[in-house]
């Protein structure tokens, strides 16, 4: 049951869908470039070129042989110069397409002018202003706490008190 389960979630992905009709359309795109190349772009080609039609135009390597059945070996190079043909018409119209794709994409990301950005509200505007002061007492230089002179004397005076002089310990007795 994996199996199954995990190749439905497969199939139902957009890129292997996308491919799919991708590939359905490209294979009757195809078909409408040969018709178009073979009965509408060549036949003029050909009765410009002296009434030549460029898909019987071959080399013979070898004639055909009734007498031991052997069928003609040729080039058809007039079958490659069609193809080619198509292949330049089929590559013009995928270059149109994609060239057609990206420009509508950035028109997509360019999208409409960016609106001015929505006003603050007041919790934000309280929590700016903080941010702000927090940042100005950061920045500011330490103040210097000024203290008079005799202040600080008498306060250096009382903290600093003289050794109580000690007596001689007594010699002990043995």
């Amino acid at each position: 049951m994996g199996v199954i389960s995990e190749f439905r979630q497969f199939i139902s992905r957009g890129n292997v869908i996308d491919l799919a009709v991708g590939v359905i359309i490209g294979a009757a795109f195809g078909k409408i470039v040969t018709v178009l190349v073979d009965g509408i772009i060549m036949p003029p080609i050909g009765l410009l070129l002296g009434k030549v039609d460029f898909s019987d135009l071959k080399i013979v390597l070898a004639p055909e042989e009734a007498a031991t059945k052997t069928a003609e070996v040729a080039i058809t190079y007039g079958a490659f110069i069609n193809t080619v043909i198509q292949f330049v018409i089929v590559a013009m119209a995928v270059f149109l397409l994609v060239k057609l794709v990206n420009s509508a994409r950035r028109k997509e990301a360019e999208g409409p002018a960016p609106s001015a950005p929505p006003a603050p509200t007041p919790s934000e505007e309280l929590l700016t202003e903080i941010r702000d002061l927090l940042a100005a007492q950061r920045a500011a230089p330490p103040v210097a706490r000024v203290v008079p002179v005799k202040a600080e004397v008498a306060a250096t005076k009382a903290v600093v008190r003289k050794p109580a002089a000690r007596k001689p310990a007594a010699p002990k007795k043995a």
